[in-house]
């Protein structure tokens, strides 16, 4: 009966592991994201201007284009 028990104990730990580290996880990332928001098209054109460049439609869709393949990679 040791052994039945060994066993029940140690699915029952792993199942509750598992779920424990599902939320963590998802807690962690919410937190995250919200501290580090993703980069949009608002945020790009800022930091053109903040660099003195001129931020044209073509340009910023240049940018997005080039951070979108580096996410890729």
């Amino acid at each position: 009966m040791n052994l039945g028990l060994a066993i029940i104990l140690i699915i029952a730990a792993l199942l509750i592991g598992l779920v424990g580290g599902f939320y963590g996880a998802r807690a962690y990332m919410k937190k995250y994201f919200q501290e580090n928001p993703p980069i949009n098209q608002d945020m790009i054109v800022a930091m053109m201007s903040q660099m003195g460049q001129k931020p044209s439609a073509k340009k910023v869709n240049q940018v997005m284009n080039m951070m979108k393949h580096q996410q890729k990679n």
